[in-house]
């Protein structure tokens, strides 16, 4: 199991115990995390093979695994359990991920230094024999997979624009649905005070 999608030995623990049953369901696991706090959170992202996932889809998988959580009951203290979808700047966590999100800006860290550096920021340009192929200002290099601690997507007017058309595609956003969007001309607001 990738580090990126479970990183502490608790992590690790939990994706042995949940992945199977989120793979049962149709799911894959693209990340689980305990997070400490007044009360202990167990955040689980995940998707369809294909990409999205949708609000009843997160209620069935956290139905699911809450059952196999209190048969194993690998957590001592009392949690909250959050299921969700990885988000538009989503984490990248598998190989895969960055195959395809290729021509989107990512942002990676590696464990160790790389030519003077951790992190890189570029468009991310697929993947080759294991590594992680991103352009930077200096051009186009690869990273070992197992060299990254934490990797992302970067939130831009590109990418939205793309889960939005892939939704539409799916038939998850009809347009119908919303109300038409108005803009303001500048010259029409008046004066500025």
């Amino acid at each position: 199991m990738s580090d990126l999608i479970a990183k502490t030995n608790i992590d690790q623990r939990l994706a042995e115990i949940i992945t199977p049953v989120i793979e049962d369901l149709g799911f894959e696991l693209v990340r689980v995390r305990l997070m400490s706090g007044k009360t202990k959170t167990m955040q689980i992202m995940a998707e369809r093979p294909e990409g999205g996932i949708e609000v009843d889809d997160c209620a069935t998988i956290s139905t699911a695994v809450s059952a196999i959580m209190d048969v194993e009951d690998p957590i001592e203290d009392n949690y909250t359990l959050e299921v969700s979808s990885p988000g538009i700047d989503r984490p990248l966590t598998r190989l895969k991920d960055f195959a395809t999100w290729a021509g989107y800006e990512a942002k990676i860290e590696t464990t160790e230094m790389i030519d003077g550096r951790r992190r890189f920021k570029g468009q991310l340009a697929g993947t080759e024999d294991g590594e992680v192929l991103i352009e930077i200002e200096e051009g186009t290099i690869g990273l070992q997979f197992d060299w990254l601690s934490d990797a992302k997507l970067v939130l831009t007017d590109e990418l939205i624009r793309e889960m939005l058309r892939q939704r539409k595609a799916a038939g998850i956003v009809n347009e119908d649905q919303f109300d038409e969007i108005e803009t303001e001309n500048p010259d029409d607001l008046g004066p500025e005070d």
